[in-house]
């Protein structure tokens, strides 16, 4: 990613649905300028989500998703519907294509249903309108367009903007908790399995929402963390630390100075911190042959020393028992049923948008199934968790 690039995960996720040969890749083309898509008279031409993130005037930074068609037929035509409808755990918005000559049929009706459920704002985009001899009238949350003639296609987007901006949520990571001239601490261990000549996203962006807050950002590793804080001044007003070192980074930190994790932070800034509190306490009844999910948001080769795949699991069975059961899923291969675990533990979901983290939290919590994340569950290893959270 380059140094002026957003992440993905924090760019507007809009995604295209509807019926195959309703005209969704065509109008992914029209709207993006590009071509996105591979358009063809075939039904079924797209197989599998496309995303293409991407700067697109009105609304700035985005990832637009064209999908497999709804109507799709087959074992494997079921699949395709499957990952479709898997997009919605993603999508900010959604546009729903219709043929304009067939109107709305049931696949789009329950679509749209199902949005309403989700709470996604959804637009429904009458295609193909140049076929049309008369416009009708649409209602608010429709628009007739065409990518032949690129009738309405800037309407369009200045529909997407509108609804995004009526249900954009302002969330920051840190700096509703410091105040201008604070001074706070990152603490960022280098290890084998840090990044080589970079730092991670939640560092990255914890650090900028510090600068934007006006407070003073202090970068160094845990084995430098006693002498930096000799060198200050004043006690820090907040030292943020790596997960993975919290037992050492809090026998270090002054009283009175807050002490938390990136991990921590993200859970609050993408997730719900309350229900990822609540859910740790699962810990403390673990039977001896408890089962545990530890999520990943990305998928990378494994380090030697890879905090979720070899030190996490490491530390669960020194303080459960070598009997524990942990199974490891990465990217988005999340079980559809987590009946069988007695805690699901998900990473900090930096390559993740809010609404996907926000979709496995109600799926642990329908299904009956405690969820916390990495930082939330280290500190509660460590007995530390009341001085941690936020």
């Amino acid at each position: 990613m380059g140094l002026n690039e957003t992440a993905s995960a924090d760019r507007l996720h809009i995604g295209f649905f509807g019926k195959r040969n309703a005209g969704k890749s065509s109008l992914v083309n029209a709207v993006t300028g590009q071509e996105t898509s591979v358009v063809s008279e075939v039904k079924g031409t797209t197989t599998d989500p496309v995303r293409k993130a991407m700067e697109l005037l009105p609304l700035g930074p985005v990832v637009i998703i064209d999908t497999p068609g709804l109507d799709d037929e087959g074992d494997l035509g079921e699949l395709r519907v499957k990952r479709a409808l898997q997009v919605l755990n993603t999508v900010d918005i959604a546009v729903v294509v219709v043929s304009a000559a067939v109107g709305i049929d049931r696949e789009e009706a329950e679509l749209c249903e199902l949005l309403k459920k989700k709470n996604i704002p959804y637009i429904i985009a009458y295609s193909k309108s140049d076929l049309l001899e008369k416009i009708p009238t649409a209602a608010d949350n429709e628009i007739y367009v065409s990518a032949i003639d690129n009738t309405n296609i800037d309407a369009l987007k200045d529909k997407i903007g509108a609804l995004h901006k009526t249900s954009e949520e302002k969330r920051v990571i840190v700096s509703d908790l410091i105040k201008e001239g604070d001074v706070v601490v990152l603490v960022v261990p280098i290890d084998k399995a840090a990044p080589k000549g970079r730092l991670i996203l939640p560092q990255q962006q914890t650090i900028r929402d510090i600068l934007d807050a006006g407070a003073h950002a202090f970068v160094c590793r845990d084995s430098e963390l006693e002498g930096v804080l000799s060198k200050l001044s004043e006690k820090p007003r907040m030292v943020i630390t790596d997960s993975q070192v919290f037992a050492q980074v809090e026998k270090l930190t002054p009283a009175g100075t807050h002490l938390t994790s990136f991990s921590v932070l993200m859970a609050r800034h993408k997730g719900d911190i309350k229900a990822f509190v609540e859910g740790v306490s699962a810990l403390r009844s673990m039977p001896a042959d408890g089962r545990i999910l530890i999520a990943e948001a990305c998928s990378h080769i494994p380090q030697n020393e890879d905090i979720g795949r070899v030190k996490l699991p490491r530390l669960l069975r020194s303080k459960l028992g070598d009997m524990v059961q942990i199974d490891i899923v990465s990217g988005n291969d999340f079980p559809e049923e987590l009946g069988r675990y007695d805690l699901v533990i998900h990473c900090g979901a930096c390559m993740f948008n809010r609404r996907m983290v926000m979709s496995r939290v109600r799926q642990a919590k329908a299904q009956g199934v405690p969820i916390t994340n990495y930082g939330i569950a280290i500190a509660a290893l460590n007995g530390i968790l009341e001085k941690v959270t936020i």
